[in-house]
C-alpha cells in the first residue's frame, strides 16, 4: 500500500477536531477514497460509506428535515446493515458535490458531534451555486493531490534516513555525493515520467514496464476529457477540451505565459477564461500568475491577466506529449522549448503539492524573467529553473535589485554557492 502524508492529517484532526467535519478536495483517481477508507478500517469500530454518484438514491436522504436523527433513518433505510454507534463510527460521504444538500448537512453533523464525518469531492469547485447553504465554521477543508517526489520516493523503497541526509544537504547548502546525486536525478526523471497518481505508480511498482504506465494515464486523461463533456456548462464543454488540449503546446513555446490564440486563432480571454477557471475548480490545472513587480506581499501585486497554466500532475503532462517524451526525458536526450516548460512544470508540481501559491515574474518590455518567486520571510526569492546546465542572465540581475536577499537556481546540477545565488538539484526542492 502507498504511504501517503494525508494519513497523517486524517490522524491530526480525528485527534484535534472541535465539532467539524473534515472535507477533502481534489482531482479524480488521486486516491481519496482509499485512503479514508484505509483510515476508517485502522481507526474505527463501524464505517458508513456513501458514494452519491454510485448510490444516487441515497440523495433523497438529504431532502427533508437535516437532523442527524432523521438523515439516520433515511439513510438506513437504504443502507439496513448501517451502525451508527455515537464516538465509534466514521461516516463518509464519497463524491459529495453531487449532493449539495449533504454538504449543507455537515454543519448539523458537527453540532451533532456523536460521529465523526468525512467527506470528498473531485470537482467541488464547479458547482458551488447549487450549495443553499455552506457549513462555515463546521467544516475544515484540505486539499489532496496525487504523490510527491518524496512519497513517490516512499513507494520506491528509499527510506526516511536516505531523505533526512539529503535534507542536511539542502539546509547546510552542501553538495551530495555524486553517485548519490546520479541516482536522485534518475528517480526523479521516473517520477516526470511516472507521476504521483496512485495507480499509474502501482502499475509502474508491479510491472516496471513504462508501456503499461502509459496506458494507465492515458485512461485517465480520457476520464478527464469525459468529465469535461459530462460536467462542464453545455458553453464550455468545447473550450474547456480545447483549453486542457493545449496545455502541452503552452508549454512548449519559448514564453509560456498562456495564450488564448494557441487554443484557437484569434482566440480571446472573454471567450475562453471560464472554461480555465472550470479547469481549475477541477483541479486538473493550477494557475502561476505573473508579478507586476518584485516586492512583498507578492499576493498584492498580481497581473490576473497574465498567467501560466501547469498541469497538477507532471506524468500526465509528460504522457500528452506521447510515449516517445518518455525515452525522451529518462534518457536526457531532449533539447528545446518543451523541455524547459516540462521542467517547469515538473517544479509546479512540488510547490503545488506543498500548498505554496505559485507566481512568476516577466516584464512586457524586459528580457528579465524569473520563473517562480517564493517568499523568504518578507523578502522575494526569485527562483530560476533550468533543465541543463547554463547561465542565469535573469536571476543575476534580480539579484542586485534592492530587497533580494538570495536566489535560487534549480536544475541539473549540484549544491553551489555563488554570492547570493544558490544552485541546487531540483530533487531537492522537495524540501522547501
Amino acid at each position: 500500500m502507498l504511504r501517503r502524508k494525508i494519513t497523517d492529517y486524517l490522524t491530526q484532526w480525528k485527534a484535534t477536531k472541535q465539532k467539524e467535519c473534515l472535507l477533502i478536495r481534489g482531482a479524480r483517481q488521486i486516491g481519496k477514497t482509499f485512503i479514508i477508507e484505509d483510515f476508517a478500517k485502522n481507526n474505527y469500530d463501524n464505517f458508513v460509506e456513501i458514494n452519491f454518484e454510485q448510490q444516487p438514491v441515497l440523495k433523497t436522504a438529504f431532502d427533508g428535515e437535516l437532523t442527524v436523527p432523521e438523515m439516520i433513518k433515511r439513510i438506513t433505510i437504504h443502507l439496513p446493515a448501517a451502525r451508527f454507534v455515537p464516538g465509534r463510527t466514521l461516516v463518509f460521504f464519497d463524491e459529495i458535490q453531487s449532493c449539495p444538500q449533504a454538504r449543507t448537512s455537515l454543519k448539523f453533523w458537527a453540532i451533532d458531534n456523536q460521529y465523526d464525518v468525512v467527506a470528498s469531492g473531485s470537482l467541488l469547485g464547479v458547482n458551488y451555486n447549487a450549495i443553499s447553504s455552506f457549513p462555515v465554521g463546521y467544516e475544515r477543508q484540505v486539499d489532496m493531490y496525487s504523490l510527491d517526489f518524496e512519497e513517490f520516493l516512499w513507494a520506491l523503497g528509499i527510506s526516511d534516513d536516505i531523505i533526512a541526509s539529503l535534507k542536511e544537504h539542502f539546509d547546510g547548502r552542501t553538495p551530495v555525493d555524486g553517485s548519490i546525486h546520479a541516482k536522485m536525478m534518475e528517480y526523479l526523471r521516473e517520477y516526470m515520467v511516472v507521476g504521483g497518481m496512485p495507480e499509474v505508480v502501482n502499475k509502474f511498482l508491479t510491472s516496471h514496464n513504462y508501456g503499461i504506465v502509459h496506458q494507465e494515464q492515458e485512461k485517465i486523461l480520457s476520464a478527464y476529457l469525459n468529465d469535461i463533456a459530462k460536467y462542464a456548462a453545455p458553453a464550455d464543454r468545447a473550450k474547456a477540451r480545447n483549453c486542457f488540449l493545449s496545455v502541452p503546446r503552452q508549454l512548449a513555446k519559448e514564453n509560456t505565459k498562456f495564450q488564448y490564440s494557441v487554443v484557437e486563432r484569434n482566440g480571446t480571454a472573454r471567450k475562453f477564461v471560464s472554461s480555465l477557471d472550470w479547469l481549475r475548480d477541477a483541479g486538473i490545472v493550477n494557475y502561476c500568475r505573473n508579478l507586476s513587480t518584485l516586492q512583498f506581499p507578492l499576493a498584492a501585486y498580481v497581473r490576473d491577466e497574465q498567467f501560466r497554466i501547469y498541469m497538477s500532475d507532471i506524468g500526465l503532462l509528460v504522457a500528452m506529449y506521447g510515449f516517445e517524451m518518455k525515452a525522451a526525458l529518462m534518457e536526457d536526450t531532449l533539447n528545446g522549448p518543451a523541455k524547459g516548460g516540462i521542467y517547469e512544470n515538473l517544479f509546479a508540481d512540488f510547490l503545488m503539492k506543498k500548498r505554496l501559491p505559485l507566481y512568476y515574474y516577466k516584464k512586457d518590455d524586459s528580457s528579465v524573467e524569473i520563473e517562480f518567486v517564493l517568499t523568504s520571510g518578507t523578502s522575494p526569492l526569485p527562483v530560476e529553473i533550468k533543465s541543463k546546465n547554463g547561465r542565469t542572465l535573469s536571476l543575476n540581475t534580480v539579484l542586485t535589485w534592492q530587497g533580494i536577499s538570495f536566489g535560487y537556481k534549480f536544475g541539473n546540477c549540484n549544491v553551489g554557492i555563488d554570492g547570493n545565488k544558490i544552485s541546487m538539484p531540483l530533487y531537492l526542492a522537495m524540501f522547501l
